[in-house]
């Protein structure tokens, strides 16, 4: 009996305004519903003659049983002509066994789907109610191809239902197809002969690669049917309510409900029909999250799901095979979640293959991570450190691998000034700071040793470091957590910064470093002098070129333009009060060189030693830097009093002009 639209009766239509320009009949309605959401087919008119006795099930119409069918642990006592009329290999079987003396019985150990299949199929032949649905049409299938119900057999038999049901319902929906494929796992390899999987996971693929809004296909987002015009439909009948448009993502949750082998299957043929990529990586994400529950630091506050979670074995494979399947491009895939998976397969032992490809893939974007990404516990049995440094030095090699074939020439040959300023550089610059901020955490591991410190520190280039202020607190922290280094280690640790890229709130906290060796303190002491003096003179060209724009301030001013004048009196207040701090600074640091040479002085060494100083300090002292001979040290305070002594006067004489002016 093949099934029929059900009568929409007057009592559902009350209180539901019609749309007749959009739902046609009641006919129309019921076939649309129907085909998405009534996944179901009745076969069959006779009421239910099976009756069930412990492991036994009996037909009680009235005639005694000639036929006993054992399915596994379930014995069939039944007729044998519905059954032979129906299927090939029982009219075979039954025709075999017939002759033996104990009676006819048929054994059918290998039944796809068991004895739960049988009792449908029996109830088929029979001509007894029962409804064919997404849930038990696979096994019936199976069972129909496995005993041979053919219609040279019987016209109407159970291959032609189940193909029917399959063609024109199952694979017409979407969530009727996610059912059928879930039940074939335990029906492999029968309904893959019979080529369920291929049709379903096609038909699935044609649906997610297509945008849902354009058909109106109802979704988990709004759980309905959607009319011609759009809005939404409750039994045939327009409602008037708008369903929300649905994402990209409207079929992840389901799909993640395959198992892995189907859902491999699945991704493989939505990749060949050209799903974008962003898309995969979405769903594979999903997936990857629903089954590795340790792939995100932070729980998620969702529902936790009442089936047990994959062992550990299970969640290995699981996520070898991910990450397998995440698009090759960059960025397509968070670099949160690739740290995630990273980490997890760190906890689960995955191969190192799989880690490896992990390394790699967060190597391609590691300028869009962040410091908690980078933080990895070490899970080593050895726990030499907190953290896992050697992954991210793998991490950090591939990034500059990647970097240097992009660029295709060294930066080296480009001038500093062009390098700052180039859009090339943003993405290395980024990684530099993460990585000294990177060192900065690691270095208070009292474990952590100064070869694998300074690998991970040198293997920034230079030019990606337009400042030293962070490598700098690093080996600050470094040294403050490990007292017991000598001198010889503390300057082969200094040696990793340059003293010139330290920026002026860096240099003051250098030279009041205790922690810090000599020669690099003196060498700070030096390079800040040097940046001091350059501004000074920076701020005299500035000067001057006040000077030289007085007749055009006059003219402003003469002109009734009184914005001109204010200006010039906030610029050269401006001026004034950085000269002041200048001067100041000058004058400490001054101080501080010469207090230094007297306590050296103190320690016994002579004028001829501290020229050896002076040479293993690398730079010579008598024009660079506050020298030990008393004569330099004077020539530079007069040079830099002069200086000073100057910039007052002209802002006065400047400021005498201009009020005269006015």
């Amino acid at each position: 009996m093949v099934w029929s639209p059900p009568a929409l009766h007057g009592a559902v239509w009350n209180g539901v305004k019609r749309s007749a320009s959009r739902v046609k009949d009641r006919t129309e309605a019921a076939l649309l519903v129907w085909r998405e959401t009534m996944a179901c087919k009745k076969l069959g008119s006779k009421a239910d003659a099976f009756q069930r006795q412990g492991q036994a099930w009996f037909c009680t119409t009235g005639l005694p049983s000639d036929i006993i069918v054992e399915v596994g642990e379930m014995s069939f006592h039944l007729h044998k002509f519905p059954l032979l009329s129906k299927s090939a290999l029982l009219e075979k079987l039954i025709e075999e066994s017939s002759d033996e003396e104990e009676g006819c019985v048929v054994k059918l150990h290998d039944m796809p789907g068991g004895d739960k299949a049988f009792e449908l199929v029996a109830k088929f032949c029979y001509g007894v109610k029962f409804e064919l649905t997404a849930s038990n049409v696979v096994c019936l299938r199976c069972a129909a191809e496995y005993l041979q119900m053919t219609e040279e057999i019987a016209e109407g038999n159970l291959i032609a239902q189940t193909e029917i049901f399959l063609n024109q319902v199952v694979l017409r929906g979407w969530k009727d197809s996610i059912k059928v494929l879930q039940t074939c796992d335990i029906l492999l390899p029968h309904a893959e002969n019979i080529q369920i999987i291929k049709r379903c996971i096609d038909s699935l693929a044609v649906k997610a690669c297509t945008d849902p809004n354009l058909f109106g296909w109802p979704m988990m987002e709004h759980g309905a049917m959607q009319s011609p015009g759009g809005s939404v439909l409750w039994n045939g009948i327009s409602t008037g309510a708008r369903p929300r448009n649905c994402s990209s993502d409207w079929w992840y949750e389901d799909a993640s409900s395959l198992s892995l082998p189907l859902y491999k299957r699945l991704i493989s043929v939505m990749e060949s029909r050209g799903i974008r990529q962003e898309v995969i990586a979405g769903s594979v994400t999903s997936y990857a999250k629903k089954y590795l529950p340790g792939i995100s630091r932070r729980h998620s506050l969702a529902p936790v799901a009442l089936t047990a979670a994959p062992s550990e074995e299970e969640q290995r494979h699981i996520l070898e095979e991910i990450v397998g399947l995440l698009p090759l491009q960059k960025g397509v895939t968070s670099t949160k979640i690739l740290f995630g998976l990273l980490r997890t397969g760190m906890i689960l032992r995955a191969n190192p293959t799989c880690i490896s490809n992990l390394e790699k893939r967060i190597g391609l974007q590691l300028d869009q991570a962040n410091l908690e990404d980078l933080l990895l516990p070490n899970f080593s049995y050895s726990m030499e450190t907190l953290y896992n440094i050697d992954c991210v030095q793998r991490i950090l090699e591939h990034f500059l691998a990647m970097d240097q074939v992009a660029d295709g020439a060294s930066p080296n040959l480009v001038d500093d000034e062009q390098l700052i300023g180039s859009p090339s550089l943003a993405p290395i610059t980024t990684v530099a700071k993460l990585i000294d901020g990177y060192l900065a955490e690691v270095a208070p591991d009292i474990n952590l040793k100064l070869p694998k410190f300074q690998n991970l520190a040198s293997a920034v280039p230079d030019y990606a470091r337009p400042l030293d202020d962070g490598l700098y607190r690093a080996i600050d922290i470094y040294l403050k957590a490990h007292p017991w280094l000598n001198e010889a280690e503390r300057e082969q640790l200094c040696r990793l910064m340059d003293c010139q890229k330290l920026s002026l709130e860096a240099c003051t906290h250098a030279a009041q470093n205790e922690r810090l060796p000599l020669r690099v303190v003196v060498q700070v002491l030096f390079f800040e002098q040097l940046q001091l003096r350059t501004s000074i003179a920076g701020c005299l060209l500035v000067s001057d070129n006040l000077d030289g724009s007085r007749p055009l301030r006059s003219g402003l001013v003469g002109s009734g333009d009184g914005g001109g004048w204010a200006s010039a009196v906030r610029e050269n207040q401006v001026l004034k009060e950085g000269m002041d701090s200048m001067r100041m600074r000058v004058y400490e640091l001054e101080k501080e060189c010469t207090s230094m040479r007297q306590e050296i002085e103190k320690l016994g060494r002579g004028k001829s030693k501290w020229s050896t100083v002076s040479k293993k300090f690398g730079f010579k002292l008598k024009s660079q830097m506050c020298s030990a001979q008393e004569e330099s040290v004077s020539d530079h305070q007069k040079t830099g009093s002069s200086a000073i002594e100057k910039l007052p006067a002209k802002l006065t004489k400047h400021k005498q002009q201009l009020s005269t002016d006015a």
